[in-house]
């Protein structure tokens, strides 16, 4: 592989870049799978990737670069393996590596583990609380820090957390598998979430300011197409690609010229990205098609009605209504309850959605909830109950940490005991 024209430097960085764009998590998936060990088959990689940056600018760029990194890898996993006590299979499975070693397969012929390797990830061994940064690292290669900043935590801590989790997976044999279709669903579920909640990390710098979260987005998105990819008859994972593609469609329309918060109501569709929302709707029929309804079929076809709304004017509530009551029996989340209850004031009013609306006595997990009380002081303005109203958006305020949210809130506090504008946050 050459890049004519280009400083030999310069090509060997952007081979490199390339390879662990397209490849890292597949050679990391091929190593750990045969080494189970997925700290180890990272720094084995890691080193392959120095050494390619100190030769290639020398010798040239190969040919195939994936099975270049592929067998240095296993070379430094090998060598590792000498040198330290290991168990007895590992050592076994290592010596097959090194017997094939000189038959280095070309990327088209290495097995693609990286389903496997997600599966590990998310096993139920692992911290709940560790699942996503893991998958993160080992199917994306993102760094430590890059992941700390994006999860608000601090490098060392996360890279603790990181190290225990890769523990549990090597020390209790973690195996690298597709489950049984038996205990398929309860499995995939569990990976599904992980990549939601990194994408809902990623979300929540809309302004796109901080560097760190701002391509993190993207990157969950890829492992919702690489999912896509590699199960493609599970509805549910066409279904959180539907779900996530739509939410990031609007990303550009959540802020206006001066950097303020624009509800979904008041976006300017035409800033939306029209291609993201067909390959959105694309995936969701194709989801449909398949007749397994879960969770996040439910969400995208949440936002497929959005999109709907606000495109066509047409009256949705209904529709919204009978897929947020859907959505609540499947989910114990105070998300579901509230965005149910705001459905509900579009259907019957904020009268009914305030008797529809979760309470902090009975579940305490909506006392430090936003959206909650941020959904509550909107439906008591438009009830008419201007002093809870106010109460209300005071929490929000609190709770909130976006600056430019904060700003809308108080704007919308202000305008109690005048016209109250209903907001959708």
């Amino acid at each position: 592989m050459t890049l004519a024209g280009i400083n030999p430097i310069d090509a060997a960085r952007a081979t490199a870049e390339a390879v662990a764009r397209r490849s890292y998590g597949k050679l990391v998936a091929f190593l750990a799978a045969r080494s189970r060990d997925v700290a180890a088959a990272e720094d084995a990689l890691a080193d392959a990737f120095a050494i390619a940056l100190a030769d290639w600018p020398r010798t040239g760029c190969p040919t195939n670069p994936e099975a270049w990194l592929l067998t240095v890898s296993r070379r430094k996993l090998i060598d590792r393996a000498r040198q330290q006590d290991i168990a007895l299979a590992a050592a076994a499975e290592l010596q097959r590596m090194a017997d094939t070693l000189d038959a280095a397969p070309d990327d088209a012929t290495i097995p693609d583990h990286r389903l496997a390797l997600m599966f590990a990830c998310a096993h139920p061994a692992i911290d709940a609380g560790v699942r996503a940064p893991l998958m993160l690292q080992a199917v994306l290669g993102l760094d430590a820090r890059r992941i700390a900043a994006a999860f608000l935590m601090s490098p060392a801590a996360i890279g603790k957390r990181l190290g225990r989790a890769k523990e549990k997976i090597r020390q209790a044999a973690i195996p690298f598998r597709v489950p049984a279709r038996d205990e398929l669903y309860g499995r995939l579920e569990t990976v599904l979430d992980a990549v939601y909640a990194a994408f809902g990390h990623g979300w929540a710098d809309p302004a796109g300011i901080d560097a760190t979260r701002r391509n993190l987005a993207d990157e969950t998105i890829f492992l919702a197409r690489l999912l896509v990819t590699l199960m493609p008859n599970e509805a549910e994972c066409a279904g959180l690609l539907a779900c996530l593609l739509h939410a990031h469609a609007r990303r550009a329309a959540r802020r206006d010229a001066n950097g303020d918060y624009v509800p979904l109501t008041e976006q300017d569709t035409s800033a939306w990205d029209a291609s993201m929302i067909e390959e959105a709707e694309a995936a969701l029929r194709r989801a449909s098609a398949m007749h397994q309804i879960g969770r996040y079929q439910l969400e995208a076809a949440l936002q497929s009605a959005q999109v709907e709304r606000r495109r066509s004017g047409k009256d949705v509530s209904r529709a919204l209504v009978q897929l947020h009551d859907a959505l609540a029996k499947r989910l114990d989340s105070p998300v579901a309850a509230v965005n149910r209850a705001l459905a509900i004031a579009d259907l019957s009013g904020a009268a009914a959605a305030l008797e529809a609306m979760p309470d902090p006595a009975t579940d305490s997990r909506l006392v430090g909830y936003q959206p909650y009380w941020a959904a509550l002081a909107d439906l008591l303005a438009r009830n008419g109950a201007d002093a809870d109203a106010h109460a209300a958006y005071d929490m929000a305020i609190a709770l909130e940490s976006d600056d430019a949210v904060r700003r809308f809130l108080r704007r919308r506090q202000g305008l109690l005991g005048s016209v109250v504008v209903r907001s959708e946050m």
